[in-house]
């Protein structure tokens, strides 16, 4: 008898802080109606006074083992999907392993950009499989505030805070399998298009030596060039190869970069922005975030829903699951 994983339920969370168009244009030279004309982002919300990506993914994972009924000490693995993480190491994911006192629990991070939370359900439906794991939680949160540069609007003005994840746990039944199918991809020719945190080797011992690492910065042109061109190539395979369309797949939700891309991508595909639910405009780009956090917004389904991600790597993804 096989082992397989259903979604057992779904959470988000973001941070109580506000931040309005308005206000970052006080900071740099943009304005509302420039942001909101060329991103559809009105607001994002920022992590302060020492709120870091560990306390987002801890809020999500409480809420996750209280929707579900699943006992804290029946939670076996742990997978974080993050660029912010709290620090290097130890991982986000062992401190929120502590956090939630998930004491049983196997926990690591998972960096894929925003492409990490279709990555790390990927990674976890494989783990479940294996027959050795019964009820796993998988995150994506990201602080992303804390790398950027308020000085660069065209990549500080997208950004936002949040987290939002999945509860999985293992089932015998096939029917119940979320994963249905997947292409998941990796280009790293396009490594320089899209970085953060990087820290320079030295290059001499001094005991002036310190670590330091770079602020965000996005190639924005060759990003939407990107998500518009090989990553819809990419989505319309594996809905032509699951024999899928507007009328037999409840949504797909698309990273939430930026409401003209998910536009753009649903112009492509020749499927209507009814089925694309998107919270882009309230969130802002949260990175890997941005897919649970909108799938929370959604209840059962019958029907298959479509999860795209895609971001610095080039990591692309995309996975199509049932509810």
């Amino acid at each position: 008898m096989g082992a397989f994983a259903k979604i057992t339920a779904t959470a988000g969370y973001v941070p109580e802080r506000v931040v309005t168009n308005e206000e970052l244009a006080d900071l740099m030279e943009t304005s509302d109606e420039w942001i909101v004309s060329h991103t559809g982002i009105q607001t994002r919300h920022y992590a302060m006074n020492q709120e870091n990506t560990s306390d987002l993914s801890t809020q999500v994972g409480q809420k996750l083992i209280k929707e579900s009924g699943v006992s804290v000490e029946e939670i076996d693995l742990i997978i974080i999907s993050t660029i912010t993480p709290d620090s290097l190491t130890p991982s986000t994911a062992a401190i929120v392993q502590g956090k939630l006192h998930a004491k049983n629990a196997m926990a690591f991070d998972l960096s894929a950009a925003c492409a990490g939370f279709v990555y790390a359900m990927s990674v976890a439906d494989k783990m479940m499989r294996s027959g050795l794991y019964r009820h796993a939680i998988v995150i994506s949160a990201e602080v992303n505030s804390k790398m950027m540069d308020f000085t660069d609007r065209t990549s500080t003005v997208f950004f936002g805070d949040g987290a939002g994840g999945a509860l999985l746990t293992r089932t015998n039944n096939e029917t119940e399998e979320f994963l249905i199918d997947e292409i998941i991809e990796t280009d790293g020719t396009g490594a320089t298009t899209i970085h953060s945190g990087r820290v320079k080797p030295l290059s001499e011992i001094s005991k002036t030596n310190f670590p330091t690492t770079d602020a965000f910065y996005q190639d924005g042109r060759s990003v939407f060039q990107f998500a518009t061109g090989t990553v819809s190539v990419q989505m319309k395979t594996l809905l032509e190869r699951n024999q899928l369309n507007e009328t037999n797949l409840a949504a797909i939700i698309c990273h939430q970069a930026n409401l003209r891309i998910i536009e753009k991508i649903s112009q492509t595909l020749m499927i209507s922005m009814d089925k694309f639910p998107h919270t882009v405009e309230k969130f802002g780009n949260t990175s890997s975030a941005g897919i649970p956090l909108t799938l929370a917004t959604m209840g059962h389904s019958d029907q298959p829903i479509l999860l795209t991600g895609f971001g610095a790597g080039l990591a692309y993804g995309s996975i199509l699951i049932r509810m």
